[in-house]
């Protein structure tokens, strides 16, 4: 069940999930602030799943996360803990309507603050410059709680766009500037000393597991910065993973957005499980873990809601099998051989069905003939064989089987069970003047059309992308003398993926 990406509606897909599975639960679902916010990656699948939850006002919006908590509630372990991340347009609503309800006002446990600095003041309103984040466990006798664990405290860090300075006077001061508007903000040391110290006791609240941390937003020049706006820091799920979390616990974000929790659990050796309805957001999220890979890597699935046939019809025969019985709602056999034609059964109505897979097409009647000898032996006269097509020699041959002998055996093409499309056709040109080396994919095709590409401009064994999210198709890259392979790779609108890799030779 672990370590997988699932793309689709949350609430359908944690339905699925087992009861009480999981240790930590940590989710930033969209803010109630206004219905534009929750589309970030803008995708068909995003949109269909966000368009409706503010159609009612703050009634709408609270019964839409309400069903979500249910469901996150029932997923935790006895001594599981749950992170909901919001701000103050609904934190008074979550907290009474939701949270209490749910998980009870006693599994309360903490509020948490996450101050942080950004450019931009009010003239009317002291400036917002914090989120809250509700901590809630399943139960309020135990739960997991790391304070000591090292790693936990997070120090206040300079913001790398804010400079100290001194005007001609010796005032000492603080300036940084909006890369958005180009406005300058200076704040007087002497002038603001109760500031200054307050930052000083931040400072050593966040050095223990306080309710309040301080940590930089994540400014667009920041190295962690993927181009998702929401994005929150790495550090502030760490913490959050290593108090809550031990090694080798299941931790889960149903909200994953920019792919933060996934990445971090991963990197603390923590079982995962993420899911969002954006394509971008779980294609995104696997680009990351490809970045992040090393040998001591665990695998890890992505679930999406269509297949390539060409990777199908290539897979391993065995992995083919049952991959498509557990599609089929199935039981394949555990053992590679000795199965004497059946891969699989599949139980209706207390009966058993028996299952041949077939990575064929047009498959004939001599398979038919095989599969009614196979289930001879077992007594039975119920069957599915599963095959890409069939031959008009075992479609008449089953009708027989059926009208002279009673045989209920079904051919099932794999397309009816399993969502097949085809991956893009990339197609990457190429120009340069001397070391430079310009890259144009937009002639790449799809039947449904592209939804970003990724650049790796050092490929190796992994696809590590050094440009992560790409809308355009084009990209730049200087390159010191020397032989590369530069790989490009597209996800269509599906989440099916193709990839191209490019020999280059640098000689100046």
């Amino acid at each position: 069940m672990c370590n997988q990406l699932i793309l689709g509606d949350n609430l359908e897909i944690m339905k699925t999930l087992p009861s009480e599975s999981i240790d930590l639960i940590y989710i930033d679902p969209p803010f109630f602030s206004n219905r534009n916010y929750a589309v970030i990656w803008g995708d068909k699948g995003e949109i269909r799943s966000f368009k409706d939850i503010w159609s009612g006002g703050i009634e709408t919006y609270i019964n839409w996360l309400y069903e979500r908590v249910e469901e996150i509630h029932r997923l935790l372990k006895p001594t599981g803990s749950f992170y909901l991340h919001c701000d103050w347009h609904a934190n008074a609503y979550i907290r009474v309507h939701i949270l209490d309800k749910i998980f009870g006002e006693k599994n309360f446990r903490n509020e948490i603050i996450w101050i942080y600095d950004t450019a931009g003041r009010t003239k009317k309103n002291f400036n917002r410059k914090h989120d809250n984040i509700f901590w809630y466990s399943k139960n309020s006798k135990k739960w997991t709680f790391n304070g000591n664990v090292k790693g936990v405290g997070i120090e206040r860090k300079a913001s790398n766009h804010m400079r100290l300075g001194e005007d001609k006077n010796g005032r000492k001061f603080y300036e940084k500037t909006d890369k958005n508007t180009g406005k300058v903000y200076r704040w007087y040391l002497d002038k603001f000393k109760i500031r200054n110290d307050c930052w000083k006791d931040i400072k050593a609240m966040n050095s223990e597991p306080a309710d309040i941390i301080f940590l930089n937003a994540l400014n667009r020049g920041a190295k962690e910065r993927i181009g998702y706006p929401t994005q929150k820091p790495e550090a502030l799920l760490e913490r959050i993973i290593l108090v809550s979390s031990d090694e080798n616990d299941t931790v889960a974000d149903f909200f994953v957005g920019g792919g933060t929790t996934i990445i971090v659990a991963e990197r603390l050796n923590r079982n995962w499980i993420g899911v969002d309805s954006s394509v971008a957001a779980i294609k995104v999220t696997e680009n990351r873990l490809y970045k992040e890979k090393n040998l001591f890597q665990r695998p890890f699935s992505v679930k999406i809601h269509k297949y390539d046939f060409d990777n199908l019809n290539n897979m391993n025969a065995f992995e083919f099998e049952h991959f498509a019985i557990e599609q089929f709602g199935g039981i394949p056999n555990k053992k590679q051989r000795s199965d004497l034609g059946i891969d699989g059964i599949k139980i209706i109505d207390n009966e058993k069905f028996y299952i041949q897979v077939k990575q064929s097409k047009k498959i004939g009647r001599n398979v038919v003939d095989n599969f009614k000898s196979a289930i001879d032996r077992k007594k039975s006269k119920n069957g599915f064989i599963l095959a890409w097509s069939f031959g008009r020699g075992a479609i008449s041959e089953i009708a027989r089987l059926k009208r002279e002998d009673n045989y209920n055996i079904q051919l099932i093409e794999i397309k009816t069970f399993i969502p097949i499309s085809k991956k893009p056709k990339i197609d990457v040109n190429i120009e340069n003047q001397g070391n430079t080396f310009k890259f144009d994919a937009a002639k790449t095709e799809s039947e449904i059309g592209i939804e970003f590409f990724s650049w790796d401009f050092d490929f190796k064994d992994d696809f590590k992308p050094d440009i992560l999210l790409d809308k355009t198709g084009f990209a730049e890259k200087k390159f010191k003398k020397g032989k590369y392979k530069v790989a490009c790779k597209c996800v269509d609108l599906d989440g099916l993926d193709n990839i191209e890799i490019i020999d280059i030779n640098v000689n100046s």
